[in-house]
């Protein structure tokens, strides 16, 4: 199932959220060789974490880590305004409608509903607090998801060549991507609307079509 929880309270899930460090670790520092943190328990954290961002974590039946992406509205500190900034000429993103995406991040146990969870959770997220766009920045490698799930960004600032190619775009969940989103995963949206419901102590709503 998709979590949606605050920094706050991810003390409340100790295996999701220590398996969830932990193939942060495994991805960007192991597997991606990106220049990250990881400390003595295995776990890649940054900076970000401390600021109770709120995570969408892919949750497998054994209560650990499947995927997971970390959230942050862009009126605060954002890594796209602090590390990115060259990508954008300088100009800063900056409005309660868009939110940054980063840490994107798939379990080596995970089966291949992860990706289309997260996607899913990013919907989910835009719709529920009426969002417009995530920032985010991207490199060739997910080129490929998103335009399986009919996510791809409008490219606001890219540099580099090759694998060493890097964006920043701006992501919104279009009508059209909902549908094949859910057929991925094998879920409608009612149960997709309730895993939401259930992470911010929401009453169940009515059923709406599977498609909406």
């Amino acid at each position: 199932m998709l979590r949606y929880v605050y920094g706050t309270d991810l003390d409340r899930f100790a295996k999701l959220r220590d398996t969830m460090f932990q193939d942060r670790a495994e991805q960007f520092s192991h597997r991606l060789g990106w220049e990250v943190s990881v400390n003595s328990r295995g776990e890649e954290r940054d900076q970000y974490d401390v600021l109770n961002p709120l995570y969408v974590i892919w949750e497998l039946e054994d209560g650990s880590h499947g995927g997971s992406m970390r959230f942050l509205p862009t009126s605060g500190r954002t890594m796209i305004n602090e590390h990115f900034s060259h990508l954008l000429d300088g100009v800063k993103i900056e409005s309660p409608f868009i939110w940054e995406c980063t840490r994107f991040c798939i379990s080596p146990q995970a089966d291949r509903r992860a990706a289309a969870a997260l996607v899913l959770g990013g919907g989910e997220l835009m719709d529920n607090f009426m969002l417009s766009h995530f920032c985010g920045v991207f490199d060739p490698r997910m080129e490929r998801i998103y335009r399986l799930y009919h996510v791809d960004p409008d490219i606001i600032g890219m540099t580099g060549e090759g694998k060493d190619r890097i964006g920043a775009g701006l992501w919104e969940m279009k009508p059209e991507a909902w549908a094949p989103t859910l057929k991925r995963l094998g879920i409608d949206r009612e149960t997709s609307r309730s895993w939401f419901d259930l992470s911010f102590n929401r009453a169940p709503r009515h059923p709406i079509a599977a498609t909406a």
